[in-house]
């Protein structure tokens, strides 16, 4: 069926929303993943040495706007060319990141449930809907395929 326009406007519209207090649903992403997967906190460079999430933290802030943005982009890019296009150097770059940080399949699902938490809550009641969950899953599942296909030619050339 493809990406459907309808989807790419739900990624969009709440991205909109997001973007216009990324320090708070920066912090509360990963306070989400860090709820659902407590031993994630080792996974991140920027928070293995500290006991709690940083309110401050620009590196945490930094890294959630990346997977936050990179995941609208996918949205657009499926609508736009049917398929998620990265540039080599960048998915390159993510599958070495993500094999030397020991991501496995089951990590890939915490952050999507923790990125669907962070839109739902930005979104509220009134506005999240299933599309809207459709459609960002949708866009997150193309995106972590994408990453998850350039670890693998990371560890075959390991």
């Amino acid at each position: 069926m493809g990406f459907t326009e309808k989807q790419e406007a739900l990624v969009k519209e709440s991205w909109e929303v997001l973007k216009q207090d990324i320090p708070r649903f920066s912090l509360l992403f990963f306070s989400l993943i860090l709820e659902i997967a407590p031993a994630a906190k080792n996974m991140f460079s920027f928070l293995r040495d500290t006991e709690e999430i940083p309110q401050n933290n620009p590196k945490l802030k930094a890294h959630a706007v990346k997977v936050l943005k990179m995941t609208c982009e996918s949205a657009i890019q499926l609508r736009e060319k049917g398929e998620l296009v990265v540039t080599d150097t960048t998915l390159k770059y993510l599958g070495a990141v993500h094999v030397k940080s020991g991501v496995i399949d089951p990590h890939f699902e915490v952050v999507k449930e923790a990125l669907l938490r962070t839109v739902n809550e930005a979104m509220g009641e009134e506005k999240w809907s299933e599309d809207m969950k459709g459609a960002w899953g949708e866009a997150y599942n193309q995106l972590a395929s994408a990453i998850k296909a350039e670890m693998n030619n990371n560890n075959i050339a390991a």
